[in-house]
């Protein structure tokens, strides 16, 4: 009973991790259709988020289901938990990439603002902290997981200097407004995506070391 139990927890990690995958491809493929200014590849990263919360509800309910047969203590409690709250989080990543492929579809048909510099460096730094969050709850890395923590600060940083970049823009010319605005939008649905993988982070020390560390670490 206990090895089947046993079993059932590495299958629902794994699902998380396949599920992780999922939304880090989703923000490579919604980056790579802003850039190529590709309508049809922002589409589908809007279709494909059918797929994401496909794996929100099966993983929530594989959560509550051993919850509700096994009664798990101490660490195997934590585990579930941390599950179920690191899967909400990823369901929003997905959100945030759903929420940039809209944005490129408004932007796709007037001409390009400006050349994107700063709003694909932000995108890989969110990236790599989703990545290496998840890679922190697969391995019970703390000190990986706290770094996490300290990364999203260089984030808020680029989206800062974003904001005043645009800024300067829609000063100079009004007719910039729309374009700029919307890529302001961009950059704070990568500062979220940061913000998720974070909190992913976070719960990964709770997981390991049964410390609550949310909005304490930076």
């Amino acid at each position: 009973m206990q090895r089947h139990f046993h079993e059932e927890l590495d299958a629902l990690k794994q699902t998380v991790l396949a599920m992780g995958g999922l939304v880090e491809d989703q923000i490579r493929r919604v980056m790579r259709a802003l850039l190529e200014r590709d309508s049809d590849l922002a589409q589908e990263v809007i279709d494909r988020d059918r797929q994401v919360n496909a794996y929100d509800v099966e993983i929530d309910e594989k959560c509550v289901e051993l919850l509700a047969l096994h009664q798990p203590a101490a660490g195997d409690l934590r585990f579930i938990t941390t599950a179920m709250k690191i899967v909400t989080d990823l369901e929003r990543i997905g959100d945030q990439a759903v929420n940039i492929a809209q944005r490129t579809l408004e932007l796709n048909p007037e001409p390009q603002l400006k050349p994107y510099v700063d709003l694909p460096r932000m995108a890989e730094k969110a990236q790599r902290m989703v990545k290496e969050s998840l890679d922190a709850f697969v391995s019970r890395d703390t000190e990986l997981a706290r770094r996490v923590c300290g990364e999203d600060s260089d984030v808020d940083a680029l989206k800062e200097q974003i904001f005043r970049e645009l800024l300067t823009y829609m000063m100079e010319d009004p007719k910039t407004i729309p374009r700029a605005i919307r890529l302001i939008l961009v950059s704070r649905f990568l500062e979220r995506v940061a913000d998720h993988a974070t909190n992913i982070a976070e719960m990964v020390v709770y997981m390991v070391e049964s410390k609550m560390v949310r909005h304490m670490l930076a």
